[in-house]
């Protein structure tokens, strides 16, 4: 029998399957009675799910981050997918293959590591060349930064997340550098590259995305000027202004304070990276909440929790494809639609016609006569 992901399952159908356990939360109904709300995630997706019965022993039996069998049913609630429980158990590591439950990048993982060695070869900077080409001669680091997500929940949360967001964010930065005069291509390039490379360490990703310790205790921003500065020591002669503005664009790229960033951009392409980072994050983000309502109807998401906001699916290319057709269409099929006017009815001439004079109609009684009017 062919496995059952997310992605598959229809209003109405059964559900077998294996899942992990992204979310488990015990709540209390109005009645008084325990349930559990639960998100269950494998490749293809996430899906939220309900087990009403017998809560306090298989509360026990399983956590977050496990993997369990469940058989259920699937209903569509409140325009959404969701799993009504009916059986669930634990199922050992052993069991399963880890590659059916993280979701990765949509682009191929080799093509994109070389797109990455064909940009630091493209590199003229001399200095900035050979930091990268340290970076990429590292295994152990090369192995995370293409393996882990760009985010836990916020965007490209994904296996291969991050090394796709940092290469879109270099082909971003290609596409304004000619725009303006006077930008260091090569640095913001770099910076591209190195700017959520903290990220490697800050989260976990072996099974349900999550923050590792260091990454609670420091965040991403600070690992990365680490890992930046420990490479920059062994590039000799690296220009110490260089290292210092490469550093700043680190530490700067949320923005502002309220944001987690340590500094506010103080360079122009400290400001450029920060910029396209948010515009990049943001439009994966709400493509990826929009693509998760595929079952939904409705033209509207449900409200996005972190932008604080619902999002309309439409963009006006579907509606111009369809006028543009059935015009098209009306046009094969009635190539002489239009009437000329002598031969129209006279009944269609005067439907046609639009008057905003209330009383027109009614010019012909003695009230509006000439004669009513003199005296």
């Amino acid at each position: 029998m062919a496995k059952q992901y997310i992605a598959d399952i229809k209003d109405r159908d059964s559900v077998k399957a294996t899942f992990l356990v992204k979310e488990k939360i015990m709540a209390m109904a109005k009645n008084g009675k325990p349930y559990m709300n639960l998100r269950f995630m494998d490749k293809s997706g996430e899906v939220d799910a309900k087990l009403w019965d017998n809560t306090d022993v298989l509360d026990k039996l399983f956590d977050k981050n496990d993997f369990v069998q469940v058989r259920g049913k699937a209903s569509v609630y409140m325009n959404k997918m969701q799993v009504v429980v009916a059986e669930i158990s634990k199922v050992s590591d052993e069991e399963v293959d880890l590659a059916d439950f993280l979701p990765e990048s949509p682009r191929n993982g080799a093509e994109m590591r070389q797109e990455l060695h064909d940009v630091v070869a493209s590199l003229a900077n001399p200095y900035l060349k050979a930091l990268m080409e340290l970076f990429l001669a590292d295994e152990a680091f090369m192995s995370l930064y293409s393996k882990a997500p760009a985010a836990k929940g916020m965007h490209h949360v994904y296996l291969g997340g991050l090394l796709e967001h940092s290469l879109a964010l270099v082909r971003l930065v290609k596409t304004i550098v000619p725009l303006y005069e006077g930008i260091n291509e090569q640095l913001l390039v770099t910076g591209a590259l190195l700017h959520d490379v903290g990220k490697i360490h800050e989260m976990s990703y072996e099974r349900a995305f999550d923050y590792t310790d260091a990454g609670k205790l420091l965040g991403h921003i600070t690992i990365g000027v680490e890992l930046v500065e420990e490479k920059i020591r062994q590039v000799e002669g690296f220009p110490r202004e260089l290292g210092l503005l490469l550093k700043h664009m680190l530490l700067s790229h949320h923005g502002q304070y309220e944001f987690g960033s340590p500094k506010r951009p103080k360079t122009v392409e400290a400001t450029i990276l920060n910029y396209l980072d948010d515009m990049d994050s943001k439009i994966n983000g709400i493509r990826s909440h929009i693509a998760k309502e595929a079952v939904s109807t409705s033209r509207w998401t449900a409200h996005h929790r972190l932008y604080d906001r619902y999002f309309f699916k439409g963009n006006g290319v579907d509606d111009q494809e369809e006028t543009h057709c059935v015009c098209e269409e009306e046009n094969a099929r009635e190539p002489d639609r239009e009437v000329p006017p002598v031969l129209r009815p006279a009944s269609r001439q005067e439907k046609s016609v639009f008057s905003n004079q209330p009383l027109r109609k009614l010019e012909n009684l003695s009230l509006f006569s000439k004669g009513s009017h003199d005296t």
